[in-house]
Formats: structure tokens, C-alpha cells, sequence
């Protein structure tokens, strides 16, 4: 008769581990299974309901309306469009205008958050003290206050037309808006373009080169008259060769009202002015934070290389500190993006206000328009995401090699 050993107790310990172990883990998806039942039942319950109720009030379901005819105006389109058009025509128009002011927000709350945020870091007390309170003051107002703000107590108090306040006799500003030339494109519009970006590629090649150079071998070579000469010469040589790439169609003042040019309605001036001051304020304490994040031995290094510290901030604190910068940067544009839906306080045809607001309140579909609405916000996030992690991940890639 043999004897099997006595197992160690540890062995025993582990053994008892695993097999409790497993049954947590049957438990867990057990629960997941049930939670996952439980969230398709009440998606059920919702689909069954809304769409008894929508038979009950005779509201026919399905994306039809999309081509019925809208019948009302839009004070703003960047596409041709009339009453006559469609409900589909005036969901692009509303989508292109909602662009617009994301696009040019992003840009204009860029730029002065990165000038707010290095400058409350200056060395200049007057300068650090003011960047100091533009963000404790527009960060701690309402967003609709500061639009209403805009709008009501600055636009709207301008004088008239014909006391616009101009500026050279060409850009006109009042109470209706800013009334700027029209431009006209010709036909050698294309290779002027064309010109413009081989400038630009051709500078930024320059560029890395350059700061290649001063990494690599510490020499420092003085690329601006290349760039000019790229940036404005190839411009200037498509212009003598293929002729004026538009006209200016001038703005004259005809009654009571400015005729020809261009007029950018207040409400877009008043959305996204407030929109970018607003947003700014954020992104400056992300800049600062990025930036705080960074060494002071950085800082102290380009100091003993000789750099300025304009040089230093460029060239090796704000390359490390975008680490640290783009992932809420990325949210200050989310944000931006999905605040201009207050547009709707003032009238602005943005997405919301001429889609889920006009095309609902006249068409009754509810849910369809909520969907898509919900669906384009949605996609236009998950892009700008994406952008910026592209873009984090080329930084991130060029910092290691």
C-alpha cells in the first residue's frame, strides 16, 4: 500500500485560488450576460414605444421628409440654396455652417490660448497678471452669457449703414454685420493655389532641415529669406505668368443698405468671437500646465546653449510639453465644437438651430432628426479624436527617433 505525499500547503492555497477564481469568473459573466439582456429589453420597450405613440398621433416614420420642400429662409449658406430646396439641402447648409464656425473657433482659441498661456508664465509681471485675469474672468462666466454679450450689448449697439464704421473705404461694420469685398475667382485661380502650397511645402521642408542642422551639429542657418522668396516669390511669378488670380467685387453704399461685396452676418461675428475668448481661456491653462510640466533644467540648458527665450520656448520646452498638452487640447475642441449649438439663442443657422430646431418643429419627425443629429455630432468628434492622435502620435514618433 503506498502513500501519496502530503501536498504542500501552498500548492493546496493555489489550487483553491484557481478554483475560486473560476467561479468569480463564471459569475462575472454571468452578470455581464444578464446586464447585457436587461439593456436589450429596455431598447425594446423604447423602439415598441415610440413607435406606438408616433402611430397614435398619425406621424408617418422613415427619412422620406428628407426631400419634401423646407419653404423657409436661411440667413447664412456658403452652398446655393432657396426655399424651394429640399430638407436635405438644408441639413448641409446648417452641417457646412456648424464647420465653419468649428473651424475658425478652433483656430482663433488656439492662437490666443498659446499667447494667454505662455503669457502668464512671463517674467513680466504687468503682462502675467493680465493673462492672469482674462482666464479667471471668462473662464468663471456662462458661455450664453458671454455670446449674449457679444451680440446684444456690442453688435447690436453699432450704428446703422450708413454711419458704418469703415476702414480704408473697403471693410464697413454696423449693426447688420461686416460687409468685406467679394472675391471673384478667375480662371488661373488653380495654379495660384498650386503655387501657394509648393511655397509652403517647400518652406517646411527648409525648416526641417534646418532644425536638423541645429540638432545634429549645433549649427544655426538663416532660413527666412528662402522661405519669403518661396512663400511670396512663386505666388507673385504665377500671378505675371497666368494673370490676377480674382477680382474684388467692392462694397457701395446704395439707401439704407450697403450693395455688392460680402456681409458676414453678426450673429456668425458674435458665436464665434465668444465661442474662441470663451474657449481660450481653457486652453491657456492647458498650455500652461503643459508647459509647467516640463523641466526647469530644459529651460536652463537652452540658456547655457545661448538661445533667447523665445528660441528656447520654441525649440525645446513646447515640443516636450505637447505631450502633456494635446489630450485635454483635444477636448477644448470637442467642446467648442458641440458649444456652438447654442447658436439657437441668437439665430444662428447653425446644424441645430435649422435642423433639429425649423426642420423639426415643421415636419414633426422627431426621431429621425435627433438620430441624425445625434449621428453628426457623433462622427464629427470621433474625427477630430482621431486628427489629434494621428497628430500626437507623429510628435510622439519624431521625439523618439
Amino acid at each position: 500500500m503506498t502513500i501519496s505525499p502530503r501536498k504542500p500547503p501552498l500548492q493546496l492555497a493555489s489550487r483553491l485560488r484557481r478554483v475560486l477564481g473560476g467561479g468569480a469568473g463564471w459569475r462575472g459573466v454571468g452578470l455581464q450576460i444578464v446586464f447585457a439582456a436587461l439593456l436589450v429589453w429596455i431598447a425594446y420597450e423604447i423602439v415598441v414605444n415610440a413607435r406606438d405613440n408616433l402611430q397614435a398621433q398619425r406621424i408617418a416614420t422613415g427619412f422620406g421628409f428628407l426631400s419634401n420642400t423646407a419653404g423657409f429662409a436661411v440667413s447664412q449658406s456658403l452652398i446655393p440654396y432657396s426655399e424651394s430646396d429640399t430638407y436635405a439641402r438644408v441639413f448641409v447648409v446648417g452641417l457646412l455652417n456648424t464647420l465653419l464656425v468649428a473651424a475658425i473657433g478652433i483656430i482663433l482659441s488656439t492662437v490666443i490660448g498659446f499667447v494667454v498661456g505662455l503669457g502668464r508664465l512671463s517674467p513680466n509681471w504687468l503682462v502675467a497678471r493680465v493673462c492672469g485675469g482674462y482666464v479667471e474672468l471668462v473662464r468663471n462666466l456662462p458661455l450664453l452669457f458671454q455670446i449674449l454679450f457679444w451680440y446684444l450689448a456690442v453688435l447690436a449697439t453699432l450704428p446703422g449703414p450708413r454711419q458704418s464704421i469703415s476702414l480704408l473705404g473697403t471693410f464697413f461694420l454696423s449693426n447688420r454685420g461686416l460687409v468685406v469685398p467679394r472675391p471673384l475667382l478667375q480662371n488661373s485661380f488653380g495654379v495660384f493655389v498650386v503655387a501657394i502650397l509648393a511655397g509652403i511645402l517647400a518652406s517646411l521642408a527648409m525648416r526641417a532641415y534646418a532644425r536638423r542642422r541645429l540638432v545634429d551639429r549645433g549649427e544655426r542657418i538663416t532660413i527666412w529669406p528662402f522661405v519669403l522668396a518661396m512663400i511670396a516669390g512663386l505666388p507673385l511669378l504665377s500671378i505675371a505668368m497666368f494673370g490676377r488670380p480674382l477680382l474684388l467685387e467692392m462694397p457701395e453704399l446704395k439707401g439704407f443698405n450697403f450693395a455688392g461685396g460680402l456681409r458676414i452676418i453678426p450673429e456668425f461675428v458674435a458665436l464665434t468671437l465668444s465661442l474662441s475668448v470663451y474657449t481660450a481661456a481653457f486652453i491657456a491653462e492647458v498650455v500652461r500646465a503643459g508647459v509647467q510640466s516640463v523641466s526647469k533644467g530644459q529651460m536652463e540648458a537652452g540658456a547655457a546653449l545661448g538661445l533667447r527665450r523665445a528660441e528656447i520656448l520654441r525649440l525645446v520646452v513646447v515640443p516636450q510639453a505637447l505631450r502633456v498638452i494635446l489630450p485635454p487640447l483635444t477636448n477644448q475642441y470637442l467642446n467648442l465644437t458641440k458649444n456652438s449649438s447654442l447658436a439657437v439663442a441668437i439665430g444662428y443657422p447653425d446644424l441645430f438651430s435649422v435642423f433639429a430646431g425649423t426642420t423639426l418643429s415643421q415636419t414633426g419627425q422627431a426621431v429621425e432628426i435627433i438620430t441624425i443629429t445625434m449621428g453628426v455630432y457623433l462622427l464629427i468628434s470621433l474625427v477630430t479624436s482621431a486628427a489629434m492622435s494621428i497628430y500626437g502620435w507623429r510628435i510622439s514618433r519624431s521625439a523618439a527617433a
